[in-house]
């Protein structure tokens, strides 16, 4: 058991063998990834973190396997990189969140429209009307990454620019 100080060390009786290691993760992995999984709430989360601090009880094998606990030591070591892991997490979530709040502002309702039209477009006219005309790539630009004929582009513009007047038509007398 862990005191205040630190581990208890047993006295040594010859150097530790990678056998000992080997029983001892076979033995502690369950029981430390059941308890973890109960403190993170996610299973991957808690195998990855148990598998961390076991490798790193893996490179200190011969300090720690003369502990009176060393599973104690592993279990610390696992929850000291949960409790780091969801600091982070926290810390990013609470940045993100500011970000949003201050430079994302809500969709208008023209531009809801707009992408509601847009989905319904056959993917080729839809791919040729952002890049045209949101993008403002030229015609020439958009022909040579799709590997046709410029007036087979003007053509899926021509055909888009059609099918979206209707559709925002139909959307302005639904909603008019």
């Amino acid at each position: 058991m862990h005191s205040e100080t630190g581990p208890r060390v047993v006295a040594d009786t010859g150097p530790p063998r990678h056998v000992e290691f080997e029983e001892f993760y076979a033995t502690c992995f369950q029981p430390l990834t059941v308890q973890l999984f109960a403190y993170t709430g996610d299973l991957g989360a808690a195998q990855d973190l148990v598998q961390e601090a076991f490798v790193r009880a893996l490179a200190r094998w011969q300090r720690i396997a003369r502990y009176d606990d060393p599973a104690a030591w592993v279990r610390r070591v696992a929850w000291n990189l949960a409790t780091s892991r969801w600091r982070r997490a926290r810390t990013a979530a609470r940045f993100l969140q500011r970000q949003r709040e201050e430079h994302a502002a809500p969709p208008s309702p023209d531009r809801v429209a707009l992408a509601a039209a847009l989905r319904v477009l056959p993917g080729q006219q839809r791919r040729a009307v952002i890049l045209h005309y949101l993008a403002d790539l030229p015609v020439g630009e958009i022909a040579r990454q799709d590997g046709v004929a410029e007036a087979t582009v003007r053509s899926w513009l021509h055909r888009g620019r059609k099918a979206l007047a209707a559709q925002l038509s139909e959307q302005g007398k639904r909603d008019g």
